[in-house]
């Protein structure tokens, strides 16, 4: 493959991806030949960063802030609730409201708080891993996907156990808004799912300033009180916040490594013979199928100049995770998964700078779990019917993804 690149000075010089045209994939030949022209690309929403360095840089970069709020106005609803929370919530943010919302949560995802959810997590994933049926069809999402990340976000943050399924629909109807500029039918869901779980903390706000207890929302709702860190819509959308992204990223990891290993049933195999690999399974599978395929929405807050492409001010720049983690200049043999490979790099599909996701380590431990417990209780997975895909350009998954395992593993 060549490694010629080609630069540019003005914007329209770069080759050009239509990542909006039906039937697009991120596996096309067109994705990777795009990547070894340049290390950018135009596409119908703004610029993609193609490969690993450049992307990783640029993720720290503070001339680059947030652009999400410039895509909700672009693509977005106009007005109502789904509007106000994709403008207002953290990631859409940057700078001093930022980093005070940012700091109200961080101390949660501390490594000594999510050492303290271990077990929790743990005995979850042993439960749901029991009820799985060693034959026959299911839909991996409902058994196991959702109810695992909603479990333990719902711990964290310590909403009843009786109300995790509740709590979870709504989650997954709210999480729709980043499909809104593909489908708008979707927002009369997003909608009430928000008004669902809004009312329903405002209960729970309630009952926490009244009895506070030791967890995140006693938390914030303390913060609230004695020193006036947030407003009424600030708490409840921070907490929505971290519901949603707490939950719906990790269960479409879960489901992407599900296929993963439904393709290669031999890394399946050696998964359940050698258990320890079961941090490095996690690394490969963020790497080589991230649910966050486009990992940050970003804009130029300024003009200037990088890697010889100018960048006005304004101008939309899009992370490529996908992409960027195939980069045969960073991953030899990017294309081939394979958790045996020790990789030089970390995956970028959490992020970069001052967005790096907070709960990247928790995800990392239920996604590890998952990966220890399942493989010494089941064969490898196979897909067993047409997966139902959610109609997100960013962020990928499976609303149905009908398995059956190769029966029980022997003992």
């Amino acid at each position: 493959m060549s490694t010629a690149t080609h630069t540019a000075s003005s914007l329209s010089d770069l080759p050009f991806l239509d990542i909006t045209a039906p039937g697009f994939t991120w596996e096309s030949e067109e994705v990777a030949a795009t990547r070894e022209q340049c290390w950018i690309a135009r596409t119908p929403v703004g610029l993609l960063v193609l490969r690993y360095a450049e992307a990783e840089e640029l993720s720290r970069d503070p001339r680059l802030i947030s652009g999400f709020r410039g895509v909700v106005e672009l693509v977005g609803p106009k007005d109502g609730l789904a509007r106000d929370f994709m403008r207002d919530f953290m990631q859409s943010l940057d700078g001093p409201d930022h980093r005070r919302l940012r700091g109200l949560v961080t101390r949660a995802f501390t490594p000594r708080r999510i050492n303290e959810l271990q077990p929790f997590v743990q005995a979850t994933v042993e439960h749901l891993a029991g009820r799985l049926p060693t034959a026959g069809v299911y839909d991996f999402v409902e058994a196991f996907a959702d109810p695992l990340p909603v479990a333990v976000v719902c711990r964290l943050l310590g909403v009843p156990s009786q109300d995790y399924d509740t709590v979870g629909r709504w989650c997954k109807d709210i999480n729709l808004v980043v499909a809104l500029s593909a489908d708008h039918s979707l927002l009369p869901r997003v909608e009430e799912a928000l008004e669902g779980v809004y009312g329903y903390l405002e209960t729970v706000f309630h009952q926490r300033r009244v009895n506070p207890g030791s967890d995140l929302l006693s938390d914030l709702v303390r913060a609230q009180q004695q020193d006036g860190a947030l407003d009424d819509e600030e708490l409840r959308t921070l907490v929505v916040t971290l519901l949603v992204a707490g939950y719906q990223t990790t269960s479409h990891q879960l489901s992407h490594a599900m296929v993963a290993f439904a393709a290669h049933p031999e890394q399946w195999v050696l998964l359940r013979e050698r258990p320890e690999l079961a941090t490095q399974a996690v690394e490969e599978v963020l790497r080589w199928s991230p649910t966050t395929t486009v990992v940050a929405t970003k804009a130029a807050v300024e003009d200037f100049d990088f890697q010889g492409v100018h960048f006005p001010a304004g101008t939309p720049v899009w992370l490529c995770a996908h992409s960027a983690q195939r980069d045969p200049r960073v991953f030899a043999d990017g294309d081939t998964f394979d958790i045996t490979v020790e990789r030089d790099a970390s995956p970028l599909a959490f992020g970069g700078g001052p967005h790096y996701c907070l709960g990247a380590a928790l995800a990392r431990m239920e996604l590890a779990e998952a990966l220890t417990v399942l493989p010494s209780r089941l064969g490898p997975p196979q897909i067993a019917g047409p997966i139902t895909w959610r109609p997100e350009l960013g962020v990928s998954g499976p609303d149905i993804l009908p398995l059956r395992f190769d029966g029980a593993t022997p003992a």
